[in-house]
């Protein structure tokens, strides 16, 4: 029963298992153990619409049963025995609305393998075939895969090693898949079919078809082949083919750039490339939210800290005016030293009329002066701001309009 299993994919899920435990772990102290809430809640969600999909099996499919479909139950417990599966799960045939496929899943500890209909229509000339799509998703649950998928969720978001662990699994059901057919091309049939439709699966030839996968992919395909979670057909169909004559697949070189192209890519599982724009488009998005906003608070925060630095000055210039209806032309007048400078503002400098000049050090404000006007209102004196300083960032302390500096 081991030969059932694809040569990599134990490799990939050891990897995998490694990388997400230290990525939990990291999520766990990283929130303080808030993850855990947050795991409870995607858990209750996913409980939920889980439900909703044994529900309508249930309440809309057609149970598969000694009595009713006789012929498939038959077909699926065959098929268990043959890979040593003791407990048989519930089985369902659901319309397919023109979908040639099976699936298999797990609802609080029940295992269920769903054909649709189409599948068990399009192999009525070669019922043997549907051995293999029972083989496949049997294969699933016997490697115990959607188990694993919940315990290996961070690391299957990691461009290349995600996308290789699923195909990898893929390809150990497909081996299933083919050991329960008592016919090799039964299996390889029934994966035609996945690729020519339920009709004109027939006239495919098997050899032209496993021979296609030798073919250079060239960059394009390699790429899509190596984000996805899903191998080629035509390459499943070559390994299947191999199999059954006992020798190694001839497959094409997937391009060498590629592989470095798709490390760059961030992956979403089940979606591939469109799952990696999707993440593109969020990121860029909220870049353009995130950046912006962020740079508006560094700037206020900035002229904030600078409104707070002058301030002993600003008190000086109004004792200074008050005291002697004038403005103050000098430090020495004021009786204050020069502001030494620090690791955001730059400069204050004193200018005409009292008015102070502040230059920033760091970027966002480098190069920008926030300019402090005073001007006598009902006997106060009170400031204006100016200068090349954004008005968005302006504190509310500081009066925008603009004054006479005079008594």
């Amino acid at each position: 029963m081991n030969e059932l299993v694809y040569r990599n994919e134990t490799t990939l899920r050891t990897i995998a298992l490694v990388l997400s435990i230290i990525m939990w772990a990291v999520l766990l102290v990283g929130t303080f153990g808030a993850l855990l809430a947050y795991i409870l809640l995607i858990a209750l969600f996913a409980l939920a619409a889980h439900s909703a999909l044994i529900a309508h099996l249930r309440g809309n499919a057609i149970r598969i049963t000694p009595k009713q479909m006789p012929d498939l139950c038959q077909r699926i417990y065959r098929c268990a025995r043959k890979l040593n599966i003791d407990d048989v799960p519930e089985a369902y045939l659901v319309n397919g609305n023109g979908v040639l496929n099976a699936f298999a899943t797990r609802f609080l500890g029940r295992s269920f393998v769903v054909l649709l209909s189409d599948v068990v229509d399009s192999m009525e000339d070669r019922p043997g075939a549907l051995d293999f799509y029972i083989g496949h998703e049997l294969g699933h649950l016997r490697r115990h895969h959607l188990t694993w998928s919940k315990i290996l969720a961070p690391a299957l978001f990691l461009p290349l090693l995600g996308a290789a662990y699923s195909r990898a699994r893929e390809y150990t059901c497909d081996r299933h898949g083919l050991a329960v057919c008592d016919n090799p091309e039964d299996a390889q049939y029934g994966l035609v079919a996945l690729a020519a439709g339920k009709r004109r699966w027939r006239a495919v030839d098997l050899d032209e078809y496993s021979n296609s996968a030798a073919a250079q992919p060239g960059f394009w395909m390699s790429l899509h082949e190596l984000v996805g979670d899903y191998p080629w057909l035509s390459k499943r169909h070559a390994w299947l083919r191999a199999l059954a004559q006992q020798r190694k697949p001839k497959l094409g070189q997937r391009n060498a750039f590629a592989y470095a192209i798709s490390l760059l890519l961030p992956r979403i599982p089940g979606l591939g490339m469109a799952g990696g724009a999707i993440v593109i488009c969020y990121v860029a998005i909220l870049a353009a939210i995130a950046i912006p906003a962020y740079q508006n608070y560094v700037e206020r925060a900035t002229v904030t800290f600078a409104m707070s630095e002058s301030a002993p000055y600003r008190q000086a210039i109004e004792q200074y005016s008050i005291g002697h209806q004038q403005w103050p032309a000098s430090w020495q007048q004021l009786g204050v030293a020069r502001f030494p400078g620090n690791q955001k503002v730059e400069s204050i400098e004193l200018e005409d009329n009292g008015a102070l000049a502040i230059n920033f050090t760091q970027l966002p404000l480098r190069g920008h002066v926030l300019l402090l006007t005073p001007y006598s209102s009902a006997g106060a004196i009170r400031w204006s701001c100016g200068g090349t300083v954004p008005a968005t960032v302006l504190p509310l302390e500081c009066h925008a309009q603009s004054q006479q500096p005079s008594f």
